[in-house]
């Protein structure tokens, strides 16, 4: 898939999530089949660029090109300058973030509260495309469906976008409305894709192999963009290349597979946060993948009693082993692929991820 100058290797996307998808997950999740990841969302606010937390969100060392980059903020200069910042700092594609629904980034009418204001939102397009143009930098759009049910305005303001110079749209098929609840819907995303000439990618309750490609062919969508489900299982990107390819499901992997992925991931963030901080922000990414594990829970309970990376590293090691040895597989399934009104599983369009 092309973006601007680069040739994305597959139609797998991870999506940026605050306080998920930092430098080391965004990596392993790249190992691990995705073909594009954005940073977490990196403020417009000069004042905090210098920030602890901004300078880990904005650490690209090591990681593989193209360096995508999400910026959030209300003021069209402050935009503009951010996606210059971010540029100069080794960023080779920006994005704007007008999908956020947190109440804190709403408040300040960022995020996805930026779609109730279609004037600031196409300034906010105009001055960062134009920003990023002279460095031939591509600006993409990440928003949902509106902000609210009857406020449904993603496909005029996707038409905007294409307008004013962005390279692609990604669209969640929720509005701002229902956060995380509910269920998603791809109506709206395939309406959109049908509307424009730009690269579109679904996103939203993507949690399997199979509805990754299921949401592909009923949208015509050119990639998907895998949220949640990269928590608990960040392999799902090779399984829904495997599936694409070969018309069937990927085996399980190795437990003893997992272990060294998951562990290897661990050395990463904490070389990453250090010491303190990386004891605590690890036991999340943890929890995401042991939880539906058998013994999951009990072992969270112990791992986060845990004070330092060495004895936590240890002890995921030490349950990772005695849980091959009872469950050479990974024993932990994707949930079943119901999605209402669409079509029977006899019926789905396998279509090629790559």
């Amino acid at each position: 898939m092309q973006l601007g100058p680069h040739l994305l290797p597959n139609r797998l996307f991870v999506a940026p999530m605050a306080g998920v998808t930092d430098r080391p997950f965004r990596q392993l999740c790249r190992r691990l089949g995705a073909g594009y990841a954005v940073s977490e969302m990196v403020t417009s606010r000069r004042d905090l660029w210098d920030s602890l937390k901004t300078s880990r969100r904005a650490d690209h060392q090591g990681e593989p090109a193209p360096i995508a980059v999400q910026i959030a903020g209300v003021d069209p200069v402050e935009m503009a300058d951010a996606a210059r910042h971010n540029i100069q700092h080794g960023a080779q594609i920006i994005d704007i973030n007008m999908g956020c629904p947190a109440k804190k980034v709403c408040k300040v009418w960022a995020g996805s509260a930026l779609m109730q204001n279609e004037a600031l939102a196409l300034s906010i397009i105009d001055a960062v495309v134009a920003a990023c143009q002279p460095h031939g930098v591509p600006v993409t759009l990440k928003m949902r469906t509106g902000w609210a049910a009857q406020q449904r305005n993603a496909p005029r303001l996707a038409h905007l976008a294409q307008e004013a110079g962005v390279a692609m749209l990604t669209v969640h098929g929720r509005t701002r409305e229902q956060k995380y609840t509910g269920h998603a819907e791809h109506d709206t995303v395939r309406r959109i894709k049908a509307a424009v000439r730009i690269p579109v990618v679904a996103n939203g309750d993507i949690n399997s192999p199979r509805r990754a490609l299921r949401v592909l062919s009923e949208t015509g969508c050119d990639a998907v963009m895998i949220g949640r489900a990269a928590q608990r299982q960040p392999w799902i990107f090779a399984d829904t290349a495997h599936l694409g390819a070969h018309g069937h499901d990927a085996p399980a992997p190795a437990t003893a597979q997992v272990a060294t992925w998951l562990l290897d991931h661990l050395q990463d963030h904490y070389g990453l946060y250090g010491e303190l901080a990386g004891v605590r922000t690890a036991r999340k990414h943890i929890a995401w993948v042991v939880q539906d594990a058998p013994g999951g829970e009990a072992f969270r309970r112990h791992m986060n009693t845990l004070q330092d990376t060495a004895s936590q590293w240890q002890a995921l090691r030490d349950w990772l082993d005695e849980l091959a040895q009872n469950h050479p597989l990974w024993p932990v399934a994707y949930p079943d692929d119901v999605l209402a009104g669409t079509m029977a599983d006899d019926d789905v369009t396998v279509r090629a991820a790559a």
